[in-house]
């Protein structure tokens, strides 16, 4: 095994010496979880980025990691084009015939040509048959063309489904989800929506929002049905007529329509579902690489896909645990008009946020363009590898510099511009500056040859010849056809007697009535089991379904508070027993229910269960509209009154949490918080003490410097002094005693002693001015200690806050008569019936 042969290791090539032009024997292994803080390759045409990238996106598979890569030009297709053998005839089916004949060859002839050329370059880097075979049988390499079955069709269908996400904690996820597919779609259509000011686009997106909060799946044909039918009465403050007249939006309704009627369409929503779990790997767990070719879309097609795919990608993420290893890698090889500097198409901030979020989830992002001048840089600051080739302008070079330094800047990485900006005016063909935060320096390095026949674009025909082979392998499947037809007749035309107090079925009511049945969710075994459990005469003998009529309430509730930052929509689905004539239920002891609109049928259910079915009559006081009516006024009174969500609030840091926070994520945000203030608070006390520091280690400094000067003065006023000494004895040993000398001596002892005091009087100053720094540093800490005290403390005073509904926000969508299901079994002995028992065949919801 080579050397370069690690885990989690890229090989993509080896060093390269600017000044001898030359590689050196160094090896460029690239860190695979590098890429989580994302990439960008720029590089002129020629500059060898595409051949790079095909490295990359190799060792990405060989590494077990899947990859879904986005091919506006047809390049990347050449991942297929792997041959272990390198034969000649393995390469002839895939060169370009014009290429011969300027090279004055026969096809047979430049196919032998390209494959010895093959055979040595890949040796050159100590690659052979068996690492390109390796390679394809690391991953499965799959091309997908949405819009036609030249490759894999691929159904846009799942993008419009219901996320599997939850309102009350993924809210902001999916509204960013809402707003960029009905961008994508309204950019199909030629409308470029302002998500906030368009007409168009808030409609479709309270659409969205309204039928996905209620657990029901969208299509094309139930979105436009919606459009010119709104399901919800107002949009804001208004009434939807006044907002968005109907015969404006049978006008949009046509405009989608014209995309459904298109003979074309078909083939966008028949063929995989674009569901990233299945996209990313195989049913045996095998990475896949999945190419999405889309060279043969209009512009505006383009758009509308790569928007829905970055989309789905998105929500696949957020259901993913965090991860600090590659879990999926992004490829965008060329995304020129997809993340512009200025204008906000609608790929735009699926982009940016799988830039800023998918570290955490183990989602890479590798961005790909030869227009460096026409991306937004300030996007890419996120980026934590940069893959430079050579340039074509110094307008271009310019730019990526300045990138660059705001990308080094943002991560607080060194850059020496300077030398960067010389080594990439120096770049050849196929040699790159790799600028990796993670790195202690940028690296100049040549690509190794690719393993992959780098062909370049593939044209439809032949993406059709690669993907053949899968698609004569897929069977579909057989749809279940009934084999008991003769027993479902027998079954049907069985008319078995009725069990008393009961009717085959549902009473007939006014068309004001409103009427729901709910669905059956709990099989007759387990009911069986709950019923025996019950009784005590031994085992069931016979069960049916009754329906019983209840009083049913679905109701849309949005919690607002400016000033609190909330804003919050719950479902609130209530069952209550049939009230008396004239009298309320209890309004707070109704049966919660956790159901999806879909789920409720409007008319009586067919025996699926292959059981009888009957139901029970209908109650006075729900057989009259007026009393409906009245009832319906009653619980929207009470849900204004007695209906709150709760959110956490720390009155000190002023911070609210949001509807659903639990407890850490609400401590982990005020800690946050409590942290700046608190580093604010000790900046402000450092700074104020630093000033007191700074004025008295100043007036140290010049004591010390002082107490140097004395000690020099009072150690030259003593050999003065001795001096002087010795003189006066001498000339009293000589006998020429004087008065003048003795004069002296006493002058220089005087002046010793002063010098002495100067010495100890500033010793004493130096003493006292280290107390009082020694002080003052004390009670800087002191207060210091006082303030993470103080912030620490105040992370725990949160409280709870209570937000009520206005009564404006108050939609009851949905109040009648509820049919509730209930399994009724009858126990016997000895042929006579002794006992009943009825189990609920519905789920009831939790209390929150």
């Amino acid at each position: 095994m080579q050397d370069f042969e690690k885990p989690g290791k890229f090989y993509l090539g080896r060093r390269y010496d600017p000044d001898t032009k030359e590689t050196t024997s160094d090896n460029i292994l690239y860190d695979s979880r590098d890429l989580t803080t994302h990439g960008v390759c720029v590089g002129m045409t020629g500059s060898g980025k595409t051949g790079l990238c095909i490295d990359l996106l190799e060792e990405a598979a060989m590494n077990d990691i899947p990859s879904i890569l986005i091919d506006p030009k047809g390049d990347i297709t050449n991942l297929l084009l792997t041959f272990p053998e390198l034969r000649p005839e393995d390469f002839r089916p895939w060169i370009n015939p014009d290429d011969a004949r300027r090279k004055n060859l026969s096809p047979d002839q430049y196919a032998a040509k390209i494959a010895n050329t093959w055979r040595n370059g890949l040796a050159q880097w100590d690659e052979g048959p068996e690492r390109i075979r390796r390679l394809r049988e690391s991953a499965d390499f799959l091309i997908y063309t949405p819009g036609s079955d030249a490759g894999l069709s691929v159904s846009i269908l799942q993008t419009l489904k219901v996320p599997p996400l939850s309102w009350d904690t993924d809210a902001e996820t999916l509204r960013t989800k809402i707003t960029g597919t009905v961008s994508a779609l309204l950019s199909l259509i030629g409308i470029d929506a302002d998500p906030v000011q368009s007409r168009e686009h808030i409609l479709l997106s309270n659409i969205f929002e309204h039928t996905w909060r209620a657990g029901e799946d969208l299509d094309l044909a139930k979105l436009i049905l919606a459009v010119q039918n709104p399901p919800m009465r107002r949009l804001g403050v208004f009434d939807v007529e006044a907002f968005f007249p109907k015969k404006d939006r049978f006008s949009l309704a046509m405009s989608l329509n014209s995309i459904l009627a298109a003979p074309g369409f078909r083939a966008w929503i028949e063929g995989d579902p674009l569901d990233i779990e299945k996209i990313s790997r195989g049913p045996n767990g095998k990475p896949r690489a999945s190419i999405f070719y889309i060279a043969h879309l209009s512009e505006t097609e383009r758009m509308f896909f790569v928007t829905l795919l970055l989309q789905q990608i998105l929500t696949w993420m957020y259901t993913q645990p965090g991860t600090s290893s590659l879990r999926l890698l992004i490829y965008f090889d060329e995304v020129f008009g997809y993340f512009p500097p200025v204008s906000e198409p609608p790929s735009k901030k699926p982009l940016l946020t799988l830039l800023k979020q998918g570290r955490a989830f183990g989602v890479g992002t590798l961005l790909t363009t030869q227009n460096p001048v026409d991306i937004d840089y300030k996007g890419l600051t996120n980026a934590g590898t940069w893959f430079i080739g050579k340039l074509q302008t110094e307008r271009d070079k310019m730019r990526l510099m300045e990138g660059l330094q705001s990308a080094a800047a943002e991560s607080g990485s060194p850059l020496d511009i300077k030398r960067i900006d010389q080594l990439i005016s120096s770049l050849d063909s196929r040699v790159f500056l790799m600028h990796n935060v993670h790195d202690d320096g940028p690296e100049l390095f040549m690509t190794r040859w690719a393993m992959s026949y780098l062909r370049g674009p593939l044209t439809k025909p032949q993406v059709d010849t690669l993907m053949q082979p899968v698609k004569d392998a897929r069977h579909p499947a057989t749809a279940d056809v009934p084999t008991s037809a003769a027993e479902a007749a027998v079954a049907a035309s069985a008319a078995p007697t009725l069990p008393p107090g009961l009717l085959p079925q549902p009473p007939t009511t006014g068309s004001k009535i409103e009427q729901f049945f709910l669905p059956v969710e709990v099989t007759e075994s387990s009911a069986q089991r709950e019923a025996e459990s019950r009784s005590r005469t031994g085992t069931a003998k016979k069960a049916y379904l009754v329906y019983e009529p209840m009083l049913f309430g679905l109701a849309t509730v949005r919690f607002y508070d400016k000033r609190k930052d909330v804003d919050h929509t719950s479902i609130i689905e209530r069952l209550w027993p049939v009230p008396e004539r004239d009298l309320e239920p209890e309004w707070d002891e109704g049966e919660i229910l956790v159901l999806r609109r879909r789920d409720l049928s409007t008319t009586p259910p067919r025996a699926s269960t292959g059981k009888e079915q009957y139901f029970a009559s209908l109650p006075a006081s729900l057989a009259e509209a007026s009393s409906l009516s009245r009832l319906r006024s009653d619980w929207l009174d009470n849900i204004y009154r007695t209906e709150t969500v709760q959110i956490p609030y720390n009155s000190t840091l002023k911070i609210y949490g949001e509807v659903g926070d639990k407890t850490h994520e609400f401590r982990r945000r005020c800690e946050d918080a409590a942290r700046a203030k608190r580093d604010k608070a000790v900046k402000k006390l450092e700074a104020k003490y630093n000033k007191q520091l700074d004025r008295l280690e100043k007036k140290l400094d010049r004591e010390e410097q002082e107490l140097i000067d004395d000690r020099t003065e009072y150690e030259g006023r003593k050999r003065e002094e001795l001096l002087s000494g010795g003189e006066s004895v001498l000339g009293f040993i000589l006998g020429r005693r004087s008065t003048r000398a003795i004069s002296t001596a006493s002058r220089k002892r005087r002046l010793t002693e002063q010098a002495k005091a100067d010495v100890e009087e500033s010793e004493e100053t130096i003493a006292s001015l280290n107390k009082e720094i020694e002080d003052l540093r004390s009670e800087l800490q002191e207060e210091l200690d006082q303030a993470r005290e103080y912030w620490s403390d105040v992370v725990e005073q949160a409280e709870t806050v209570d937000i009520s509904p206005r009564k404006r926000d108050i939609d009851i969508d949905l109040f009648g008569v509820g049919w509730a299901p209930f399994w009724e079994f009858t126990f016997e002995e000895s042929g006579r019936l002794v006992d009943r028992a009825r189990i609920p065949a519905y789920r009831p919801g939790q209390d929150e």
